[in-house]
């Protein structure tokens, strides 16, 4: 079977994301009705990052093959690189769609934190089941709804790393005055505790280490990090990334624009996100092996972040979350929708998943 039949799907794209399959429907009968539609697509990310501006280049690919040529997306980066804006010029129709993480809107609304990541949220698994089988993807859609957004889900990272320190922190009382770069509700439990979160995009991070106007930075995990040389400017590199067990990309539609395409188009956007969803994530898991090698090999030093840290940030999160489910009715209906959800993930996982991972990481350390 072809690759443009099987994302020619006639499926919600929440109901077989995970396992990549769809019905098909003959490219001729979309070719017969559809008419010739071209897009644009900014991504948050530069060229250089392949995994992730290639998972947007993946996407229009697929798009374009499935619909026989007739509906091209064309993807370019964030103009002049400022991806804080990126979702604003698709609201307002500017450009058609953008490829980004939702966490970057948390000024916007702290609910659209959620949908990417939430400090000792959920694990990639989790999220994704969340985001497809759990309503989570109905429930941010009403919320993005109102400020002419649609999204579909575009991958995940997998956990990520705690960041490139360029001295130790063994505990709290080290964290006071930190200028660390981090985004999303991340920043604010660190804030907590002492830290002064900075916002820089990742391309600006070794020389913002290297000027020493940064103290530390995260990105996402070895093989992004290793891209931008970051190990050769600090070299403390702690895990694991809390705030992030499982950082989710989207795709995101001006929303008048998506309820006006083609019923077919629609379905073709679904399943090519539906693979890229998938692909993004299986390309992290196995490129960050290698990198890690490389990392440490050259000299990086690998850390677990202290306890003291780790409780100290779950209590402050605890408190940032009622905070907010007490302003926003919003954020409290998407956050006890997480709660709820990783309670039931983790009485599961803990039984199998746990429990074989850790047997099986016990018994690589013995050979």
């Amino acid at each position: 079977m072809k690759r443009r039949d099987v994302l020619t799907a006639g499926l919600t794209g929440a109901g077989l994301a995970g396992a990549g399959l769809v019905t098909t429907l003959a490219a001729p009968a979309v070719a017969q009705t559809a008419p010739e539609l071209r897009w644009r697509l900014h991504s948050a990310f530069p060229r250089s990052l392949d995994a992730l501006y290639g998972a947007a280049e993946m996407f229009a690919r697929l798009v374009g093959e499935a619909s026989d040529g007739r509906f091209q997306i064309e993807v370019a980066p964030a103009p002049g690189g400022e991806s804080a804006a990126l979702l604003d010029g698709v609201a307002n129709g500017t450009v058609e769609m953008a490829y980004s993480a939702a966490y970057y809107e948390t000024g916007r609304d702290p609910t659209f934190a959620l949908a990417t990541a939430a400090p000792f949220g959920l694990n990639a698994r989790q999220q994704n089941a969340w985001m497809l089988q759990g309503g989570a993807l109905d429930l941010f859609n009403e919320v993005f709804a109102r400020q002419k957004l649609y999204a579909l889900p575009g991958g995940n990272t997998g956990t990520q790393m705690g960041g490139w320190f360029r001295r130790e922190v063994k505990g709290v009382a080290d964290l006071q005055g930190l200028r660390f770069r981090i985004a999303g509700l991340g920043a604010q439990v660190l804030a907590k505790l002492g830290v002064v979160p900075q916002g820089q995009a990742g391309p600006d991070l070794y020389a913002a280490l290297e000027a020493k106007t940064l103290d530390a930075a995260e990105w996402i995990g070895p093989y992004d990090d290793e891209k931008l040389g970051l190990n050769k400017v600090a070299p403390f590199y702690y895990y694991p990334g809390f705030w992030e067990g499982g950082a989710m990309l989207h795709f995101w539609f001006n929303a008048q624009k998506w309820g006006e395409l083609p019923k077919p188009y629609r379905a073709i956007a679904q399943g090519a996100a539906a693979q890229v969803n998938g692909d993004l994530q299986a390309k992290y898991d196995a490129r960050n092996p290698g990198a890690l090698r490389r990392l440490v090999g050259g000299g990086a030093q690998l850390k677990p972040f202290p306890q003291e840290i780790m409780e100290a940030a779950l209590k402050a999160a605890n408190e940032i979350y009622a905070d907010l489910s007490a302003k926003n009715p919003d954020f409290k209906r998407a956050y006890d929708s997480l709660k709820s959800f990783r309670n039931e993930e983790y009485l599961w996982f803990q039984v199998a998943e746990y429990t074989y991972d850790n047997f099986m990481i016990r018994a690589r350390a013995r050979g």
